[in-house]
């Protein structure tokens, strides 16, 4: 088996290589060639616990993802994530359910609607790609991502009230709904604990090569103790993600240029081999099927299929509109307030908006809180199109599989189903949606504009915030080394504030002048940095710069503190 795995993990990676070369979306190829590879005879046969794969998987895979989610983004856009991470989830569960009893009695309505959670979450893999690769709007992409990060908890929370239903437990509505609040408190409060824990230590030490390591492992350490402690694993490393993730621009510059490329490599092999697997399970799916019984499966599959396609835009559109109803009338209701003379003292007491004229404060109260009005039908179309199932459909299938109270025709009928959906979608959907986005026009030339204002406002901030540093700089210089002319500080000043810098002017200066130490000079470039990084992360913070313009920014600056350090490590000994 061991063999087999690194076999499968080669061809996985080698495909999505290719697929990544041509510049089309991995997990699509990955699962187009694992199912045509799989009527192969030489292609092992690959069978794993389905609670060990999500045990293995799911953690570095979400936490990963929720490194990268903006959480700007992700609280001002939480009323549509959680109505598509919790309700849809549990919508699509019971209409699967009810649907899959009545055409499949022998299933029992316990273990069709244990079916519908199963095959309820999408996965945002494919999505993502493919969006990224076709610019979506950030807003969109931060709704599909969001989803992403909490759908799998709210499945997994429905399967164990549904696992315990089957078992012949008597679960209350009351009981279930105890059990998911549980299991969020739990699981966020683990994440959080974990979160800080591992923020400290980032902030603490100095070795990146340690910090990564425990990055490594704390996703698996968040979800063990989370599941343990009856919350949700899931929500626990999301929690940790989002925390460590915002908190990222703080720590040394040395540990975010360390855990990229290992996370990155992690995602490529983890997906990867997840679909390779999806892909290969094709031959044990149709020797599981029964004569008497493939048609009437074959005939459920569909039908689920048919149902996880129309549910999902028959809830997002009405719940949509009027979700946006109800923010007019909020909009509305605060341009009243606004006119009132108390409330208009309030706003100038407070701390976070007394700097906002009203007209201000009215536009930052839609960009924050009213973040419904910002999704078109259009985008509507994508995000409901966007619902391909990936590896927690296929997982909790071969675990409910393993059920002893469902009887063999019962299981392979649930694996069978949640086979069937997951290829189905991942191709169907996902072969499509492109040709959906370039069809609709949808296009980021919004954020593109909004970021290049953006960009214009920190860059001005940032000029008067370098004034302030380098004229603080420069007199604490003139009272260090008395009576020296500050030529070389006023070449290196130029140097950091002109976008066109004289290398040669700094060096002839820099041999002119011996007081000043070397250690002197990077130092003042490294303050002057720190002072851009700072500004960077008070826009943020305010709500001014979008989360992922922030980060390229920040890495361009950790690139520029990576030259300082080599050149500093690398240089003679006698100029030291």
């Amino acid at each position: 088996m061991d063999a087999e795995i690194f076999y499968v993990l080669v061809g996985a990676v080698v495909v999505a290589a290719i697929a990544r070369w041509r510049g089309w979306p991995a997990p699509l190829l990955v699962t187009v060639v694992a199912l045509a590879a799989s009527f192969l005879p030489f292609v092992p046969e690959l069978r794993a616990d389905g609670h060990l794969l999500l045990n293995l998987v799911l953690p570095p895979l979400l936490y990963s993802a929720a490194l990268d989610v903006s959480f700007v983004g992700f609280r001002r856009s939480l009323p549509q994530i959680r109505r598509l991470g919790i309700w849809l989830v549990l919508i699509t569960a019971l209409a699967v359910g009810f649907i899959a009893w009545w055409i499949f009695p022998s299933l029992t309505l316990p273990g069709a609607l244990l079916l519908g959670a199963i095959v309820a979450p999408p996965d945002a893999v494919s999505a993502a790609a493919i969006g990224r690769k076709l610019g979506l709007p950030r807003r969109i992409m931060t709704v599909l991502s969001g989803e992403s990060l909490i759908n799998d908890a709210t499945s997994l929370t429905l399967y164990r009230v549904f696992a315990l239903l089957v078992a012949g437990t008597t679960v209350s509505v009351a009981g279930g709904v105890w059990q998911f609040v549980v299991a969020v408190a739990v699981g966020v409060a683990i994440g959080l604990v974990f979160g800080i824990a591992l923020h400290q230590l980032r902030m603490r030490i100095s070795d990146a090569v340690v910090i990564g390591t425990f990055g490594l492992l704390a996703p698996f350490g968040a979800y063990a103790i989370a599941e343990h402690l009856g919350g949700s694993g899931v929500l626990a490393v999301v929690a940790m993600g989002l925390y460590v993730g915002f908190n990222a621009p703080r720590t040394d510059y040395t540990t975010r240029q360390q855990e990229k490329p290992i996370w990155l490599s992690a995602d490529f092999l983890l997906e990867s081999f997840v679909f390779a697997y999806i892909g290969l399970q094709l031959p044990r799916v149709i020797s599981d099927l029964s004569a008497e019984s493939i048609g009437e499966i074959l005939l459920l599959a569909g039908a689920v299929l048919l149902v996880v396609l129309v549910v999902r835009p028959l809830y997002i559109y009405p719940i949509s509109a009027f979700a946006n109803l109800q923010d007019r009338r909020r909009l509305a209701r605060w341009d009243r307030g606004v006119e009132s003379e108390g409330f208009r003292k309030r706003l100038a007491q407070s701390r976070r908006w007394s700097r906002f004229t009203p007209d201000e404060l009215r536009q930052q109260m839609v960009r924050e809180r009213m973040a419904g009005l910002q999704l078109t039908w259009r985008d509507n179309a994508v995000i409901s199109w966007a619902g391909m199932r990936g590896v927690v459909t296929l997982a909790t299938a071969l675990a409910a599989a393993d059920l002893a109270e469902l009887d063999t025709e019962a299981s392979h009928a649930i694996v069978v189903v949640a086979f069937i959906v997951t290829v189905g979608t991942l191709l169907l959907q996902g072969l499509t949606l492109p040709a959906l986005i370039r069809g609709l026009g949808i296009a980021s030339d919004v954020d593109h504009e909004e970021d290049r204002r953006a960009l214009a406002a920190v860059k001005e901030r940032s000029r008067q915030a370098g004034k302030a540093y380098l004229a603080e700089k420069r007199v604490e210089w003139e009272q260090k080394y008395g009576d020296v002319d500050l030529r070389l500080f006023d070449a290196f000043a130029t140097r950091m504030t002109r976008v066109e810098r004289d290398t040669d002017e700094v060096q002839e200066v820099e041999d002119a002048v011996a007081k000043p130490s070397y250690d002197d000079l990077l130092a003042l470039s490294k303050g002057w940095l720190q002072v851009r990084r700072a500004i960077l992360l008070e826009e943020r913070d305010r709500g001014n710069l979008d989360e992922e313009v922030m980060r390229e920014l920040i890495a361009a600056m950790d690139a520029e503190e990576l030259a300082m350090d080599t050149r500093s490590a690398t240089r003679p000994a006698d100029r030291a």
